[in-house]
């Protein structure tokens, strides 16, 4: 199974590459999360914290560019965390209250040092690293013979469609089985056979390592992608041509990377084509459960708090009160307003009421003996 990160999601989301567990912390999550997004590159009306590979029906039309879905505003508003915040959260020196009942995997490097790949432990990191990893690591220990190349590889497919990254782990997870099938074929046949037999069966072995993909229905991608709402069938032709095109141009990027002439059919645009349009025709959403969601709606169920507030407390109470407290969600230096509910004449008390004053006269009071008195506002002395 061959699973990628949309652009989009990459953003908003830090999961492991491998099994898309969430990692890392609550915080980390959320720190994360608004530092990309004060730098205008989180999505923050789409996928959040959901992930998904991209869907492929012939009947539905989909955004290709998802470079285009990130918002285009660098800009934070007055509102949100500074950057010292942001960074305490995501360094860890921030704790935010009861995140200790979300807890996550620690975050383990990629294995070849780089760092767009992440996992949730060792064990992914490794399978992720023999099954196609190793090849498209950007790392400076990894085994690509052009990193720079593989780089613009990266950020073309992030440019224009992430679907070329699935491609690429395909043909790197062939050459990676190619070469352990060329191993143990070696070890089997060298002593019987000679080089000339086993130089004769290197393509055999390399349709061997093909077949798990081969199994997938596939047409060229550039032939059953869906034509997008504003193309009509007059222009037709000359989409699909421009899809042909933006294929050769990732095929030639990935080849200028890891091509080698000894599995030179796998790069061959008909082969890539067909690949492209197998995960075209049959890719799955994938929608990961969120910590994070799971923390927030665990954080408003929680019951409201209390607070002490010196010059409040020294108001008096009355079940038709000329004021109120009233803390605003925009206030963030921990206190508390208090609003005139009626114009309030010089000299007159200012009142508030400790209960729900709506409530009927009988179970106002029994509530109000708890205060140690019996109210006697105009309105309780009029049994109302």
């Amino acid at each position: 199974m061959f699973l990628s990160l949309s652009y989009v999601f990459q953003v908003d989301c830090f999961v492991c590459s491998h099994c898309f567990q969430f990692i890392g912390s609550v915080e980390l999550q959320i720190g994360r999360k608004l530092y990309l997004q004060g730098l205008g590159l989180s999505d923050k009306n789409g996928c959040d914290f959901e992930a998904f590979s991209p869907t492929s029906k012939e009947d539905v039309p989909k955004n290709h560019n998802h470079s285009e879905l990130c918002s285009s505003s660098a800009s934070r508003d007055n509102s949100a965390p500074s950057d010292d915040t942001l960074e305490s959260l995501m360094n860890g020196t921030l704790s935010l209250p009861y995140s200790e009942k979300f807890s996550l995997p620690p975050v383990i490097s990629c294995l070849g040092g780089c760092e767009e790949e992440h996992y949730c432990s060792k064990s992914c990191a490794e399978a992720d690293w023999e099954l196609f990893h190793s090849i498209l690591c950007t790392g400076k220990s990894s085994r690509s013979l052009q990193r720079n190349a593989l780089v613009k590889f990266v950020e073309h497919a992030n440019k224009t469609n992430d679907i070329f990254i699935l491609a690429a782990k395909a043909i790197s997870f062939t050459i990676l089985r190619y070469k352990k099938l060329k191993i143990t074929h070696l070890e089997n046949q060298i002593q019987n056979t000679g080089l000339h037999e086993v130089a004769r069966t290197s393509f055999s072995l390399l349709m061997e390592a093909w077949r798990p993909i081969s199994m997938g229905f596939k047409k060229r991608w550039w032939d059953c992608i869906a034509l997008p709402d504003d193309i009509d069938s007059s222009r037709e032709a000359s989409f699909r041509m421009q899809i042909k095109e933006l294929a050769f141009e990732s095929l030639q990027l990935l080849k200028e990377a890891i091509f080698e002439k000894e599995y030179a059919p796998l790069f061959s645009l008909e082969i890539y084509g067909h690949v492209i349009g197998m995960f075209e025709l049959n890719n799955l959403d994938l929608v990961v459960a969120s910590p994070v969601e799971d923390y927030f709606i665990y954080i408003d169920e929680l019951p409201p708090g209390t607070a002490f507030f010196p010059l409040q407390s020294c108001m008096n109470h009355s079940c038709c009160p000329n004021a109120k407290a009233f803390k605003r969600e925009e206030d963030r230096d921990g206190q508390a307003t208090i609003i005139a509910l009626r114009t309030i004449s010089k000299g007159e008390e200012i009142t508030i009421s400790y209960i729900d004053e709506d409530l009927p006269y009988d179970e106002r009071q029994a509530l109000l003996a708890d205060y140690g008195f019996r109210c006697q506002c105009p309105k309780c002395s009029g049994g109302l």
